[in-house]
């Protein structure tokens, strides 16, 4: 067994003194790219007399060309009609009106922003192969530790090449420790011991790493399963959280994933990550509208602080009211 500890204080860094983005400009201008799809089409859209047919199929192909899904595009247009179609008079704002249908989709399932319920929590963070798990572990420190929480990394992800280096590097980063094993090891096993070290060092909040895997291979998802079965040995509630980071830019093949996951972990939250890469941001209501999992962060960029809370109306305002 390897403890490894990086050197530095595990006490949060003291805040920048330089001026920073608001939430609303860093979700602006993170989301231009599905925002300038959007827009295509929905400058003119708002100018109309009424939501009539031709409203409905220009708010159709916009949708649907953002990504949001043929389901949950239908959602949208149809709660529309069944409450504005061929109204007598203008709504009063058509581009109000979208956008709180917009937001109430996302409100479905939206939660709390995260803060740790129990003295020591671990939260496992999934995903498929190359969506920037270890990136976002990195980042999530880095916000938990300026929050003024304790925080460990655990290195679950023993079989990728490189990748307890990389967790090494983001621990450093951050001046926390992190658990680690040999390349190879049993994967339960690390991330048992991180989180059996966390309590009796008191720390708050251990991130703990996995492989990357494809969400179609049941015998592969059988492994994560049982990472979760062997931490609730230690405590029944244990993992408090269980985050599946998607890559944006995959669009609904990401809805694909969230189902595996969620089917064979019970997931608590999602991360999308690389949203200011593509058009696809509707992917976050198919996401709401069809799994009721909350979003939980969005990537926004490469900087340590392009990780944001995710927030409703932010990323509804960013897309159709900054045109």
């Amino acid at each position: 067994m390897i403890f490894n500890f990086l050197r530095g204080s595990s006490k949060p860094s003291q805040p920048s003194t330089e001026k920073k983005d608001t939430l609303l400009e860093r979700f602006t201008h993170g989301l231009s790219k599905t925002r300038q799809r959007f827009t295509q089409t929905l400058n003119q859209l708002f100018l109309r007399e009424s939501i009539d047919e031709t409203f409905i199929e220009s708010l159709y192909e916009a949708l649907i060309a953002a990504d949001c899904g043929p389901d949950t595009t239908d959602h949208i247009v149809e709660t529309l009609k069944s409450k504005y179609f061929q109204a007598s008079e203008r709504p009063k704002d058509l581009k109000e009106l979208v956008s709180n249908v917009l937001i109430d989709i996302l409100n479905e399932a939206s939660c709390p922003p995260y803060t740790p319920q129990s003295p020591n929590e671990i939260i496992t963070v999934v995903g498929v192969n190359g969506v920037g798990k270890t990136t976002t572990i990195g980042r999530l420190a880095h916000q938990f530790v300026k929050s003024g929480h304790s925080v460990a990394l655990a290195a679950g992800d023993t079989f990728r090449a490189a990748a307890i280096e990389q967790l090494q590097t983001w621990g450093e980063r951050n001046s926390i420790p992190v658990i680690a094993q040999h390349t190879g090891a049993d994967s339960a096993s690390v991330i048992f011991d991180a989180y059996h070290h966390a309590i009796s060092e008191n720390i708050r909040i251990v991130l703990a790493d996995t492989a990357g895997r494809l969400h179609n291979k049941d015998h592969l998802m059988e492994e994560l399963a049982k990472v979760h079965r062997v931490l609730g040995k230690q405590d029944p509630q244990a993992p408090h959280q269980s985050w599946l980071v998607l890559d944006a830019t995959v669009g609904q093949n990401g809805l694909k994933q969230a189902e595996s996951f969620h089917k064979h972990l019970k997931l608590t939250g999602i991360i999308l990550t690389k949203l200011d890469g593509t058009a696809k941001g509707g992917i976050a209501f198919a996401i709401a509208h069809q799994l009721k999992l909350p979003i939980r962060y969005i990537g926004l960029g490469e900087s340590l602080e392009d990780l944001a809370e995710f927030n409703a109306k932010n990323f509804v305002h960013s897309l159709i009211h900054n045109t």
